[in-house]
């Protein structure tokens, strides 16, 4: 039986090297690509809506399957229509209570074009080739477990794994500012109604045990303890609330925004880069997988493809998992260098089925323009804080 991977000196030697590896290579030659452009979203009075029934269950262990007709959502006359229906947004509130606040995107018919992704050489709405590359046959593990156990206080306090926090349906979620945390929908809401437990859900930040340096042996069998703190809202897209269809990974995110500010570093949002853009072709991402319970779990791995709205890749990962920041090195113009950042959000397990041939990814959802300005919106509360840097 393989023993899970701990954190030792050579293991955080090894990490250490994996994080400035990719780094060094990039610095050799650093981008010099313009400011990305982020959308303005038009935000209408919201509106109230009945209460919900929280009736849905937490669905851990999220898997769809895709056939060629996934990516071509896009094709239709009313594209702009439908785009602005699936950037509108559902607000619960503590007591129960929700609303809906819908949106209007500003900009010509190219520029949105370009915002939502629609870009020819990834797999996109609207159906472009699909290069699948490698045959995989085994789902969410990937040959050899690379998971690593994050433990002792000098590495769960440590940045960026201290940005890692429980949700209390029993996802991952990824602190994004002083008051808010990034997570996965499906974690709160099915697609049909909220689960039992979201309209008292809570954020949980763990708290490593005390233990002096002495009984260093002992603080890898001592779990860390958690500390709840509840939550005031949660937001979420339309475009993952859409009725009896069937769900779509490409909407699978919700902002929570908690009573009380923290006191932890949290990681800046990023617009997702393309494959050329990412500093080693990398991302990494923290989440407590069910089957490590009270471990936070780390992993990185290269991306295999992308579309206009999801990163395939094979990092392993196990239900739990699900809410997971996904964060890369990406340049930031304003900076001057690279900064790690929240380039998506880990939702689950998809099988692909394209001419013929069927493939098995794990997917996170990417962070696009429009989703940036949405995501920021609900941060700040107003567009003048949205710009991409």
């Amino acid at each position: 039986m393989m023993m899970p991977r701990k954190i030792s000196l050579l293991t955080h030697l090894l990490l250490l090297f994996q994080h400035l590896l990719p780094l060094t290579l990039s610095l050799l030659h650093p981008p010099h690509h313009p400011p990305i452009h982020v959308p303005a979203l038009v935000h209408h009075t919201p509106k109230p809506l009945t209460r919900s029934s929280f009736s849905a269950h937490t669905q851990l262990d999220f898997n769809t399957h895709c056939n060629s007709s996934c990516f071509h959502r896009g094709e239709q006359d009313d594209w702009r229509k439908q785009l602005t229906e699936k950037l509108a947004f559902e607000t619960l509130y503590a007591d129960g209570s929700r609303t809906l606040t819908t949106v209007d995107v500003e900009g010509d018919d190219h520029d949105l074009e370009e915002d939502a992704g629609f870009t020819p050489n990834m797999l996109s709405w609207r159906g472009s080739a699909v290069k699948l590359r490698h045959r995989r046959i085994r789902r969410q593990i990937y040959g050899a477990d690379g998971r690593f156990n994050i433990r002792g206080d000098n590495f769960l306090l440590d940045y960026p794994f201290s940005t890692a926090v429980r949700i209390s349906t029993g996802c991952t979620g990824v602190l994004v500012s002083q008051q808010h945390v990034l997570t996965a929908a499906h974690c709160v809401h099915d697609g049909k109604d909220y689960v039992k437990g979201a309209q008292r859900l809570r954020v949980g930040f763990l708290i490593p045990p005390s233990i002096n340096s002495t009984q260093a042996d002992l603080n890898l069998a001592v779990k860390p303890l958690v500390r709840w703190v509840r939550v005031r809202r949660t937001r979420v897209p339309k475009g993952w609330i859409q009725g009896p269809q069937e769900v779509s990974m490409d909407f699978d995110y919700a902002l929570l925004e908690l009573r009380w500010p923290h006191r932890r570093p949290f990681m800046r949002l990023s617009v997702a880069p393309s494959l050329d853009d990412l500093a080693g072709n990398r991302i990494h991402f923290s989440g407590f997988d069910s089957d490590r319970p009270g471990e936070l779990v780390y992993r990185f791995c290269a991306v295999e493809e992308e579309s206009s709205d999801l990163i395939y890749q094979h990092c392993d990962a196990r239900p739990g998992a699900s809410g997971s920041g996904v964060y890369g090195r990406v340049w930031d113009n304003s900076l001057e260098r690279w900064e790690r950042k929240v380039i998506g959000i880990f939702s689950g397990h998809q099988w692909l089925e394209i001419d013929g041939e069927n493939r098995d990814y794990n997917v996170a959802v990417r962070i696009t323009p429009l989703k940036f300005a949405q995501i920021c919106y609900w941060l700040h509360g107003n567009r003048v804080d949205c710009s991409h840097d």
